[in-house]
């Protein structure tokens, strides 16, 4: 669906605009959502210019192919975010369970300001308002895999991003 030479140039616009936008910003920390975005996250963050850091979380909402509509944090915020521009860093939002409960939980901690930045976003899935204000990819309601994205944990190693028939 995706080949690795669109996806890597897909990070580079969403890079340069968020060292544009974030130049001015005091140290933002880029909070990657673990497992699925290890690999867009380290791409990006090799991207960014801006004097950052960067922190991981672990989420969960999907079982097999669809969303179970819970989200469980596995893995928490381990970073002092009160006063601080956050850049949530995701690999797919689709429903945007996951990106509401995330800008809940960052904005009650006391973040100044919440970004969200996602290597494929589905629009047409998309049911919530907080503003996606960095897809790098926009895709139709297909399930994928590839670029850290998986299928029960397996298919993230792949370069590419592939549509699976889990039918």
């Amino acid at each position: 669906m995706i080949p690795y030479r669109d996806i890597i140039s897909a990070i580079e616009k969403v890079a340069e605009k968020l060292n544009n936008d974030l130049k001015d910003v005091e140290c933002p920390l880029f909070l990657s959502v673990l497992n699925g975005s290890f690999m867009f996250a380290a791409e990006l963050i090799q991207r960014v210019e801006v004097q950052s850091e960067i922190s991981f979380v672990k989420m969960s909402s999907y079982s097999g192919t669809s969303s179970t509509g819970k989200i469980s944090q596995l893995i928490g915020l381990n970073k002092d975010v009160k006063g601080r521009t956050v850049v949530i860093v995701e690999d797919i939002v689709d429903t945007g369970n996951t990106i509401e409960k995330m800008d809940t939980l960052l904005r009650e901690a006391g973040a100044a300001d919440v970004k969200v930045c996602t290597l494929l976003f589905k629009p047409d899935s998309y049911r919530k308002d907080v503003k996606i204000n960095y897809p790098a990819i926009e895709i139709p309601n297909d399930f994928i895999v590839g670029f850290g994205l998986d299928y029960d944990e397996l298919g993230r190693q792949y370069r590419d991003i592939y549509v699976i028939d889990a039918e």
